[in-house]
């Protein structure tokens, strides 16, 4: 075991220790805007492939570390992983997206659904995540992630992704019983899932809630936040040192409930000022983000400027940089290079200017 001195730069960072420049790494850094992950898609074309065999899924963990150096490797995998764990088949379309069918709808398909097991149904996790921690050692943080309740139940009861979520609302507002019994199978698969990849090798865990921005604040203290909260207090409870992050896409409307999570870091989207962020989050929570992922369009000095904003305002302590959403497919694989290059000299280049 190396001792927290020694540990990865965004698990102290992630923990509070003060840390000399804020780590950086970027949400769905392995993907599509790189020809080498596209060139291995062409010869991989299923996503549950590349995910679950535990060959490609750490070659592709591995390119933007290999490429970038970042702060963090995250495990290429997707938030449905765990659903057939629980008896939840579905399938991800490459121009569709994820389809469950059927989706679940009725008390008895709830009913039907079981505890999970990782290790007998997604044994390949705690491969990847083994030996993603033996390839990048100190040099970086292994990342874990999972979806929350409230996100998962919505892929699960519309069957598909949506834009305006009139299933599982409607369930949510005239039989909320079914939803609420869901989303508690929902909350301790989850929890269990994200120790298992703890105890596989993960440091720090991301849970996305990406559709929770959806809810209205009070339907968010009804419907996410308290399934989200159970997830948490779970895995702190077997796993108290480990720091958990928190995503929420189009947060703005509910950033303060976020930080009731339990969670020890919010990562922030980029439709939030991150100086509002952090007078909103309080001193106790840390942040993540939140660079608008089209800056990356933009031009050099642009980009810099972006960047060293975000990081000011961030007020250097307890921040990861990071892209307010995942890099698009299509961004420039040289202006991500310099993404990671700025934020690494983030706290020279204030320094300098502030002099």
């Amino acid at each position: 075991m190396t001792g927290t001195s020694q540990a990865p730069l965004l698990l102290r960072a992630a923990r509070g220790e003060a840390v000399e420049r804020p780590p950086v790494w970027m949400m769905r850094q392995a993907g599509r805007y790189m020809k080498v992950y596209r060139d291995l898609r062409d010869r991989y074309p299923s996503f549950r492939e590349r995910s679950e065999n535990p060959d490609l899924a750490i070659e592709i963990s591995l390119q933007p570390f290999r490429a970038f150096q970042p702060d963090g490797v995250i495990l290429f995998s997707d938030i449905l992983t765990p659903l057939p764990g629980i008896g939840i088949p579905f399938d991800i379309i490459e121009s569709r997206g994820p389809v469950i069918e059927p989706a679940i709808r009725t008390a008895e398909q709830v009913d039907k659904l079981h505890p999970i097991n990782p290790e007998e149904s997604m044994p390949f996790i705690r491969t990847i995540l083994q030996t993603l921690r033996q390839e990048v050692g100190d040099r970086a943080a292994v990342l874990g992630f999972v979806g929350a309740p409230w996100t998962l139940a919505a892929y699960a009861v519309e069957g598909k992704s949506s834009k305006d979520y009139t299933v599982i609302k409607s369930m949510a507002f005239s039989e909320p019983a079914i939803l609420h019994t869901f989303l508690g199978k929902l909350a301790d698969a989850i929890a269990t899932y994200a120790c298992y990849q703890i105890e596989s090798g993960a440091q720090v865990v991301q849970m996305f809630d990406s559709w929770a921005g959806q809810l209205s604040p009070q339907d968010y203290d009804t419907f996410a936040l308290p399934y989200q909260q159970r997830v948490v207090q779970q895995v702190k409870a077997k796993h108290p040192e480990t720091p958990l992050i928190l995503y929420i896409s189009g947060s703005a409307g509910v950033l303060e409930r976020m930080g009731q999570s339990g969670v020890d870091i919010v990562s922030v989207d980029w439709t939030v000022d991150m100086a509002d962020a952090r007078r909103r989050l309080g001193p106790q929570i840390g942040v993540q983000g939140n660079v608008d992922p089209c800056v990356l369009f933009g031009a050099k000095p642009f980009i810099r400027d972006r960047i060293l904003n975000t990081v000011r305002q961030a007020g250097g302590n307890r921040h990861i940089l990071n892209l307010g959403h995942g890099i698009l497919p299509g961004t420039p694989e040289e202006n991500a290079a310099y993404f990671f290059e700025i934020g690494k000299q983030s706290h020279q280049l204030l320094a300098t200017s502030a002099r």
